[in-house]
Formats: C-alpha cells, sequence, structure tokens
C-alpha cells in the first residue's frame, strides 16, 4: 500500500502518462507594514542638537520691565539724609546751601562735616538730585566727592511721569 498524497500533488500512473493538475500553495501570511520610527527620530535629534548650537541669543535693552512690589516694615532709626543738588549749568547745592566752588576739593569739604557718624547710628545717604540736562561729568563729581567724603551709600533722586505711574 502506498501512502496518501497531499490534496493536489501529481501521481503518476501506470501507464507513464501525467495528469494535469496545480499545485497549491498555502497562501503566504502577509504581515502588516511597519515604519520604523527610530531612524526618523535619530535625524530630528541631529537636526535639534545643529540648531541648539547655531542660534544666538540676544538680550533687547530696551525691555519694558515691571519691577515687582513689596510691603516692608518701616526702618526703626532712619539713616540721615544728604541731598546735592545739581543744576543744569553746573552748580552745587548741599542741604540747600549753595557752594561758590565747583571743584571737588569743595564739594568734599562741604560733604565731610555731614558725613561723620554718630555710634551706633546709620550711616547717612547721599541723594544726588541733579537736573535732567545737567552733564554727566557734574555728577560724577559728586560721587567722587562723597567717596574722598567717606559716603559710601549713594542713591539718585528721579521723579516719576504720567506714563511710569501707570
Amino acid at each position: 500500500m502506498s501512502a496518501p498524497l497531499p490534496e493536489g500533488a501529481r501521481t503518476a500512473s501506470a501507464s507513464g502518462s501525467r495528469r494535469s493538475g496545480r499545485i497549491q500553495l498555502r497562501a503566504a501570511s502577509r504581515d502588516e507594514p511597519e515604519i520604523n520610527l527610530i531612524p526618523f527620530i535619530d535625524v530630528l535629534l541631529v537636526i535639534l542638537i545643529f540648531l541648539m548650537l547655531s542660534t544666538t541669543y540676544n538680550r533687547f535693552t530696551e525691555m519694558e520691565v515691571r519691577l515687582p512690589t513689596a510691603d516692608a516694615e518701616t526702618a526703626t532709626t532712619r539713616p540721615r539724609e544728604i541731598v546735592v543738588a545739581v543744576a543744569a549749568d553746573g552748580r552745587y547745592a548741599v542741604d540747600r546751601q549753595a557752594l561758590p566752588d565747583r571743584s571737588v576739593e569743595a564739594l568734599a569739604s562741604a560733604l565731610a562735616p555731614l558725613a561723620k557718624v554718630d555710634a551706633g547710628a546709620p550711616a547717612p545717604i547721599l541723594i544726588i538730585s541733579a537736573d535732567a540736562a545737567a552733564a554727566h561729568q557734574s555728577v560724577i563729581t559728586v560721587m567722587e566727592a562723597a567717596r574722598r567724603a567717606g559716603l559710601m551709600q549713594i542713591t539718585f533722586a528721579t521723579q516719576t511721569s504720567g506714563k511710569a505711574a501707570r
């Protein structure tokens, strides 16, 4: 006896003739195509690193900045304030007393007695109240005189415009 043949297989007859038949193969299972994202991500990372390294960051100096506000307690001992006014033409006044001389030495000698500090008292603060049209050198002269007189805390007086108050 012979073994059974698979379905659709050809067999030869004893007379030597062939039967015509088809071979049926099982249909190959088709896998769903996949998109490999790893090379795509690698290319994007390289582009990102290139852009980060080649980008320049600019700082804009004309930005509108709103400073924060804070409620602070008032100081128990307020430091003494020395006001130096600078006129547009370069004249000086120390605590509302006009100075006849415009030199650094004359301004330093006028500030020296006011810069003396009592024991335990806070150091006085120099307030420079300069006219908007005053020369830059006039303000620098006041700062140099304050250094010579031993005043280390300096501030500038300004006024707010209507636009800045908003």
